[in-house]
């Protein structure tokens, strides 16, 4: 008998496993925060005897490295990745024992890199679960993008050809175990579901129900916006990562969160929307500990920034402060909690702005009130429709083109109401004067709004 346990990091959109039998496993494509894995395998009463990498990751650092070197665990990385570590490198049909009766095997499938590498496991020599990391998702594929813009349509086609492998020896009933595909950007489209096997993908996904030609073109059609930190990630990854430092940060008080503010360091507030909008720091970001933190935060920042978090609580800090170290933002510079009247100094005063609905905008329009709307969503959500007069500038790009944002109140929107608040906090940080719409898109139109298509 073997098991499967399944560690997920939501904000990142990714999942780890850890596979093994009685006595021994194997983590695939583990997170920086090695900890979990640690943790997952002692309750389980097993010994970590490989660590397995699918590839060089592009959205996360991994954690790979640290957790063969703290556990003594054979470390599997591709054979043709370019690394500057010491590893077991694992071409196309190596098979490691993960305990008795069960192999693992590696299954080269490029697509989202060169030198992709799936493993499938093995019970009494037949397949029983695919990890497949980059490769097959669920109901798409990993994007063929993020390594090198030529080799872009060319890692495509591996891609269908890749997933095509995989149906082609593995078993309807086999499991599909991917690491992306759960909101990571690392996905070509948005998978749906949380569980998928090789049967239903045959009939789901796009890489095994067209032809090569229409699946690329249609593919490489669809590709999203690239997290700016990706470019980051890779280089971080193939070094390898140093050991996370997970101790809390040195405490912050008003003088000094203003004195950074006044350095041109970045404070963030990781309370809810509605907290800060209600009150906050002058002059410090908001980005929601509940949201995509690390994503967008990573995304938006200039690499290197020192950061210093503000939170209602030190678990909310250290949570935060885990989730960032996984997108190589190590060390907060200092931290504050409690209430936000003690971040400020004495005789200071707390900033504050409205939030509000659609139907509050369309109200003050029909009022005939001069107000300037702010799509913050990307470009491929644009295109499905925008309020008719909307200036569109995404959020991952608002930073430094904030002086694009015509003059006049500022009435910023995006999906549901995450990204509007972070780029609420960028607008007030900026000076300007900002509503903030916490709603849903559909309630544009409900509202009697003019939704238009570009």
């Amino acid at each position: 008998m073997f098991f499967v346990d399944t560690l997920e990091f939501e904000g990142l959109g990714n999942r780890s496993y850890l596979v093994g039998g009685p006595r021994s496993a194997v983590a695939v494509d583990p997170p920086r925060d090695v900890d979990q894995v640690i943790a997952a395998a002692a309750k389980r009463g097993v010994r970590i005897a490989y660590v397995a990498e699918t590839h060089v990751h592009n959205d996360y650092i991994t954690g790979g490295l640290e957790l063969a070197r703290v556990t003594g665990a054979s470390y599997l990385v591709p054979a043709t990745a370019h690394v500057s570590f010491a590893r077991t490198p694992v071409a196309d049909g190596d098979t490691v024992t993960v305990d008795e009766g069960l192999v693992l095997r590696a299954l080269a499938t490029p697509g989202h890199t060169p030198h992709h590498t799936s493993y499938v496991l093995e019970e009494d020599g037949r397949g029983t679960a695919a990890f497949t990391g980059g490769s097959l998702l669920i109901g798409t594929v990993g994007r063929p993008d993020l390594v090198e813009p030529r080799l872009t349509e060319e890692l495509a086609r591996a891609q269908h050809a890749s997933a095509h492998r995989l149906a082609d020896e593995l078993d309807d009933e086999v499991p599909v175990l991917p690491t992306h595909g759960f909101g990571s950007f690392c996905s070509s489209s948005q998978a749906e579901g949380d569980a998928t096997t090789i049967g239903r993908e045959r009939t789901a996904n796009d890489a095994l129900t067209l032809d090569v030609d229409t699946f690329v073109a249609e593919m490489l059609a669809g590709l999203d916006d690239v997290p700016a930190y990706y470019a980051h990630m890779g280089p971080a990854n193939a070094a390898g990562p140093a050991p996370v430092d997970l101790t809390p940060p040195g405490r912050a008080d008003a003088g000094e969160i203003a004195a950074r503010l006044a350095a041109g360091e970045w404070v963030v507030d990781l309370r809810s929307r509605t907290a800060f909008a209600e009150g906050h720091v002058a002059g410090s970001f908001n980005f929601e500990g509940d949201g995509k933190l690390a994503t967008y935060l990573a995304w938006l920042i200039p690499w290197g920034k020192p950061v210093t978090l503000l939170a209602d609580t030190p678990e909310r800090i250290a949570d935060a402060q885990r989730e960032l170290a996984r997108v190589g933002i190590d060390r907060p510079a200092a931290a504050a909690t409690g209430d936000p009247t003690a971040w400020i100094r004495e005789g200071e005063r707390l900033a504050s702005f409205p939030r509000a609905r659609f139907a509050d905008l369309a109200e003050v329009r029909g009022r005939g009130e001069e107000v300037v709307v702010l799509d913050v969503r990307r470009d491929s959500e644009r295109a499905a429709g925008h309020v008719e007069g909307a200036v569109h500038v995404p959020v991952h790009e608002l930073y430094g083109r904030l002086d694009e944002v015509p003059s006049g109140t500022v009435w910023v929107h995006c999906a549901g109401g995450v990204r509007a608040a972070i780029a609420a906090s960028l607008l007030d940080a900026a000076g300007r004067a900002v509503v903030a719409v916490d709603d849903g898109f559909d309630a544009a139109r409900e509202a009697g709004l003019t939704v238009t298509r570009p």
